[in-house]
């Protein structure tokens, strides 16, 4: 009858243990450019952006179709209307199935002009600068923050007396406030603006996922700045390298990040660092 009694408790320490995600880590997986995975401890999937088809990801070499790597995605995240952020977002849904968060605008025209599923949106998901929204069962809490860029997306229906461009609504970043995990700020494109304070002072993140590449973001040293007021503990580079026109050396960036006492972490295309609970696992980063 012992035996039998602790053989309960054991089951249930382990369902719970589980539930909590306890055993489990948040893995973020960069693809190159500004898409990033994200699988949750309960094993959810959100990609971000997710132009799996740049140059940078390992891939997508040799005309390889990145898309069939990807099993599951559970939400797909979209700062911005430009095509290096929409990327392959609507072959992705149809594939997995996975509910679009994005500015109301944006994902109206991705249904309309693109294709993505209308049943895979909605108000659920569709969101504004401001707001924060709850996914995942609970899992996660995603807040809409501001950017200051532009924000069309491409009409593969215009005709020669149409716009090429439409409206994409307003440019974002996201702050994903994950449970028994990181909280992680992808700034998307954005330029710096002084009220990244404000996003530092209410979600302090654990990790931000910065643009270093300058021209149509950030250049390094006010992206160490940015990464800097919303104080970040680590800071993650990305698009750069990809176009010519954009930085291609993350150096200045990971030392104005050093000087300012963040941990820099440097990530190849493909590869992964995992955060137990808000701590980044041992062995990870450099």
């Amino acid at each position: 009858m012992k035996e039998k009694i602790k053989r309960y408790m054991w089951t249930a320490i382990l369902v719970l243990t589980t539930a909590t995600g306890s055993f489990a880590d948040t893995t973020l997986i960069w693809h190159g450019h500004a898409a990033f995975e994200i699988v949750t401890p309960n094993g959810v999937v959100l990609l971000i952006d997710p132009w799996l088809k740049n140059p940078m990801n390992p891939k997508a070499k040799d005309s390889k179709d990145p898309t069939g790597g990807i099993k599951k995605a559970d939400y797909i995240l979209i700062t911005h209307g430009h095509f290096d952020h929409v990327g392959e977002a609507v072959a992705i849904a149809k594939k997995t199935g996975a509910r679009l968060i994005t500015n109301f605008e944006l994902g109206t025209n991705m249904k309309k002009l693109l294709g993505y599923p209308k049943d895979q949106m909605g108000f659920d998901t569709l969101m504004n600068i401001g707001g924060e929204i709850t996914i995942a069962k609970g899992e996660v809490v995603v807040a809409m923050t501001p950017a200051v860029h532009s924000s069309g997306m491409g009409n593969p229906n215009a005709k020669e007396q149409d716009p090429e461009v439409v409206y994409g609504g307003t440019p974002s970043g996201f702050v994903l406030q994950i449970k028994n995990g990181p909280t992680i700020y992808h700034t998307g494109d954005t330029a710096y603006f002084t009220d990244m304070e404000l996003i530092g002072e209410q979600y302090q993140p654990d990790v931000a996922l910065v643009n270093i590449g300058g021209h149509f973001g950030m250049e390094p040293a006010m992206a160490a700045r940015a990464a800097t007021a919303v104080r970040a503990k680590f800071a993650v580079p990305h698009h750069y390298r990809t176009f010519p026109v954009l930085t291609q050396d993350p150096k200045s960036f990971s030392e104005e990040v050093v000087k300012k006492g963040i941990g820099y972490l440097y990530m190849d295309p493909g590869s992964a660092i995992k955060f137990e609970g808000k701590t980044l696992k041992a062995g990870e980063g450099p």
